[in-house]
This record gives C-alpha cells, structure tokens and sequence, in this order.
C-alpha cells in the first residue's frame, strides 16, 4: 500500500473536512493537506503527519500558502508557518 491509499483512507473517514468532493480517489496529496489544516483538529493533523511525514507536508503547506491566492484562513497559515518551522 503506497502513501497516496493510506492518504485517501485517511480522508475518507474524515469525509466532513472535505465535504464537497463526491469521489475521494481523485484527490491529490496538496487538496488533502489544505483540507486537514484547515478544518481537522489536532490529531487529524498528527495522523497525516506520520502518513506523509513533516517534511513532505511543510513543503506542501509552503508551497500553497506562498501564492498568491491562498485558502488557508489567517491565523492557519500564520500558526501552521510557525509549526513547520521549527519542527520541519
């Protein structure tokens, strides 16, 4: 089983982070992430954590919140900034 099944088994048992997506397979690494962070609690986050590892998702996670046009709310960009600093 490669990380992208343990990923959409993860967020198919947390299908209210994502609620608007009706086919969960289809769903990238990146949609994952921005959805977990934004809308799961503490230890949704840690899970994805031990699934992707804090290296792969703090690069995700800085990636999305240097465009232009992010969706992250400001003070989950702000916090999870920090977080991924000092831990990644």
């Amino acid at each position: 089983m490669d990380f992208m099944d343990l990923l959409h088994d993860f967020i198919k048992k947390r299908k209210h982070l994502i609620w608007y997506v009706k086919d969960y397979d289809k769903l990238n690494a990146e949609a994952i992430v921005e959805a977990t962070l934004n809308y799961g609690d503490w230890d949704d986050v840690q899970k994805l954590i031990k699934i992707l590892g804090i290296k792969r998702m703090a690069k995700i996670f800085v990636k999305q919140a240097a465009q232009k046009r992010c969706n992250y709310k400001a003070q989950t960009k702000h916090y999870f900034g920090l977080y991924f600093h000092k831990y990644a």
